[in-house]
């Protein structure tokens, strides 16, 4: 062999043993090590955008920077709750189908009002109180969390991380190799005896840190002078809420003493999600998620972005200072994922249960027209309507979730018309101050409400778990306090929600494309070439895939 003969040769086998290495690279890359779901609870859409100029390069811009944005992504149902968002978020599907229809509901069978995750047969671990007895049992469909653990023949580890027990129990689903939430009452996280019957020591460890009482033993103080928050409204104003203890919603808030008075004070500070994200890391570490032969899942909820814009409402310097806190703890968060799993192989996601309307007074004082629909005061009048007309009493037995439901037996042993019934209470709510539609889901057709809110109320609807009429406010109209804010409704500040992916496989870009909360799911099955869940009705968004 001459020797160009041997260079050529040489050259060859060198290109082979590169292409056998990429072939090796791509095949162990072939599935992400781990997927880390984070649904940041009340994150309203434009907060990517509304706070941006402050944000780090590590967490939210990260992302942007980084990542693929579905900038119009929008819930689909009726309520915009937080266990209907979890759900849908990772079932694909809607609470016609998957069964949860609020965080409580009225059982249209026996009457007796559900919470959403409550189950009588299973008791707490790592607590004494009723905090621990829930499991996932009442979520009729599958998750995308449950198909992988299928996909996989139960080699993929899955875990759920929040504050709150429904948005750790719900996207964990029925499968996971744990779902962990925080007990006010012991400071502590805890679980089931659905899933286990002993804290692991990875957690005992961590809840041995006592973590909360730490954090809490600060006062809460802007994290940048007070008046460089251009995005936000007066640090006073009359429509936000107060910590046990205080005289005025101001900077500082003293939370040392408002912990001891009330323990859930933690979750209305933006040290929830701080502690919710170094618990995250520990079940990383304790599990060690992203090290094994098959993919991970682990579900992050950060909960006290909800009980912060619920105290203040969207446009406090508290909300404000809360988004940049997160993002620096996401910073971290993303730069341990990084060397413990390693770049580009992890895949994230970052959603939304559901947005916030802003505040009632809020709205007013600048001239939107706004009010409060008050729930047990429109029951009462309902209630006269519908006896001065029938000559019965209490023949609707809840107004929950924006539905009235009603004593079905009573109607039937009066044989009452059931249909009349309704058709009144239609005509009653119609009539009142901030209410604009109301109607009969059972003849959907009778009432028809305007496009795209028929098809949301109808995909909220399950006859066993939802009374028959659906009440939609006027738009700055809601259900809830005075003080700070809520959700529910059908309006964009409650349904358009954040949408990114980043990590492992994903392009940088954006789509103004119309996406839903059900795509979620079916998106991820797309990417991991598996089934999606038993109740999924969305479509795969194909600019991600791509």
């Amino acid at each position: 062999m001459n020797g160009m003969t041997k260079t050529v040769a040489t050259a060859v086998l060198g290109a082979f043993t590169a292409l056998q290495g990429l072939t090796a690279v791509a095949q162990a890359n072939e599935k992400p090590k781990l997927i880390v779901g984070i649904v940041v609870d009340q994150m309203r859409w434009d907060y990517l955008y509304r706070y941006y100029d402050r944000y780090e390069s590590g967490g939210f811009k990260r992302m942007l920077g980084e990542g693929f944005s579905c900038e119009n992504t929008f819930i689909s149902h009726l309520p915009s709750y937080t266990a209907v968002g979890h759900s849908t978020v990772y079932t694909g599907s809607v609470p016609a189908i998957h069964g949860i229809t609020g965080n409580d509901w009225p059982d249209q069978l026996t009457g007796k009002t559900w919470y959403c995750t409550e189950d009588t047969i299973v008791t707490g671990v790592g607590s004494n109180s009723n905090a621990g007895n829930m499991s996932p049992r009442n979520l009729l469909a599958s998750t995308i969390t449950d198909e992988l653990r299928f996909a996989t023949n139960f080699r993929s580890k899955v875990v759920g991380v929040s504050l709150k027990d429904r948005a750790s129990i719900l996207p964990a689903g029925h499968t996971p190799t744990g779902a962990f939430w925080l007990d006010d009452s012991n400071g502590s996280f805890i679980t089931s005896t659905y899933y286990m019957n002993e804290l692991p020591s990875w957690v005992k460890r961590f809840n041995d840190r006592k973590e909360p009482q730490d954090l809490m033993s600060k006062p809460w103080k802007p994290l940048y002078p007070i008046n460089t928050y251009l995005q936000s409204s007066a640090d006073d104003v009359a429509w936000e809420g107060t910590f046990p203890g205080e005289k005025a919603p101001v900077f500082p808030h003293s939370l040392k003493d408002a912990y001891k008075t009330d323990p859930g004070t933690l979750r209305s500070t933006p040290f929830g999600n701080t502690l919710t994200l170094d618990f995250a890391k520990a079940a990383v570490d304790g599990y060690d998620l992203g090290n094994g032969e098959a993919t991970d899942f682990l579900a992050i909820n950060c909960a006290s972005t909800d009980y912060v814009g619920h105290k203040y409402g969207p446009n406090a310097i508290e909300v404000e200072d809360t988004y940049l806190r997160l993002d620096k703890d996401l910073s971290a968060f993303f730069s341990y994922l990084d060397k413990k799993v390693g770049k580009g192989n992890y895949l994230v996601f970052l959603t939304a249960d559901h947005g916030a309307a802003h505040a009632i007074k809020f709205m007013q004082e600048h001239n939107l027209p706004a009010g409060q629909v008050e729930e047990h005061k429109l029951l009462t009048g309902l209630d006269s309507a519908l006896t001065q007309r029938f000559g019965i009493s209490k023949l609707a037995t809840s107004f929950m979730n924006y539905h009235v439901s009603y004593d079905k037996a009573k109607i039937a042993a009066n044989k009452l018309d059931y249909n009349a019934i309704k058709q009144a209470t239609i005509q009653y709510f119609e009539a009142q101050p901030g209410i604009q539609f109301a109607a009969d889901l059972d003849n959907a057709g009778v009432n028809p409400l305007p496009a795209p809110i028929q098809s949301m109320a109808i995909n909220g609807y399950n006859r066993k778990r939802t009374g028959p009429v659906i009440v939609i406010p006027e738009p700055g109209w809601f259900e809830g306090s005075l003080k700070g804010t809520t959700h529910g409704n059908w309006n964009p500040f409650d349904i358009h929600i954040p949408l990114v992916f980043m990590g492992w496989h994903i392009k940088h870009g954006a789509t103004n494309e119309t996406v839903h909360m059900t795509d979620i799911a079916a998106t991820l099955a797309a990417m991991l070439h598996m089934q999606m869940p038993s109740g999924c009705v969305g479509k795969p968004v194909k600019e991600v895939l791509q």
